[in-house]
């Protein structure tokens, strides 16, 4: 399959041009699923969806003109017949899969069975936002204030202090297991001023806790993924970080 890894969606002509690219036709002829499903477990999860769907968010994806837009809920596939479901994201051009929490978002990709599913949908283009790039890693990182509960469980968790706008502040930050879809890890949101670990400093010590190579994308970069060749598509910052050898 074919992914389009995003921080923050198609936030610019660069990145839109990559899409069309692996869409391999006009974004007017290509039918979308969107899943909303990462933001959920945040209290203002409900209303974002809403405005994502409406094109009402910073994130550039439902609104840019698609011929068809659907919404596909992962919470709801594993009460739908799958041959009901399947049949729907096999005739998408594109799914649209936007952030949140990825921990969360990553469980429901596999207890829906959506997971299993994509591997074998060869022209079906991911475009993943956020924590929906995080999630197609194997394994991937992320910072909370406080540990998380619920759906989905970390592999490992710790105390790290990252360097903030006012000195060191204390997260625990998360491995966990993602769906697999490519072998590196994603930090989105680089150097923005609204998420302060992942500043470049603190990308890098997040990075060194993930045992895969690990680009950190600003919000106007991404990564075009086809047959699992990387390229990095940008009008902003990015870096990669790989492990250490051995």
């Amino acid at each position: 399959m074919k992914l389009l890894l995003t921080s923050n969606g198609v936030t610019n002509p660069t990145i839109r041009d990559a899409l069309v690219g692996l869409l391999g036709k006009p974004i007017e002829e290509s039918a979308a699923l969107v899943v909303p499903t990462g933001i959920y477990p945040f209290g203002v999860g409900p209303e974002m969806a809403a405005r994502l769907i409406r094109g009402l968010v910073p994130s550039p994806l439902c609104e840019l003109g698609w011929r068809s837009l659907g919404v596909l809920e992962l919470t709801a596939l594993p009460s739908i017949d799958r041959a009901v479901w399947v049949e729907a994201v096999q005739r998408a051009d594109a799914l649209l899969v936007w952030g949140g929490d990825p921990l969360f978002l990553s469980h429901w990709m596999r207890e829906s069975g959506l997971a299993d599913l994509l591997p074998s949908l060869l022209d079906l283009v991911y475009v993943g936002v956020s924590a929906g790039a995080m999630a197609t890693a194997a394994t991937f990182g992320e910072t909370y204030t406080s540990p998380p509960n619920g759906t989905g469980r970390p592999l490992t968790s710790e105390q790290i202090e990252f360097a903030g706008p006012e000195g060191t502040v204390g997260r625990t930050f998360v491995t966990a297991r993602g769906v697999g879809l490519v072998d590196f890890a994603v930090i989105p949101h680089l150097d923005h001023p609204d998420h302060p670990d992942a500043s470049s400093v603190n990308a890098e010590r997040w990075a060194a806790k993930i045992p895969k190579p690990t680009y950190a994308l600003d919000d106007q970069s991404a990564l075009a993924v086809t047959d699992g060749a990387v390229e990095v598509v940008t009008e902003g910052r990015w870096r990669l970080f790989t492990p250490p050898a051995g």
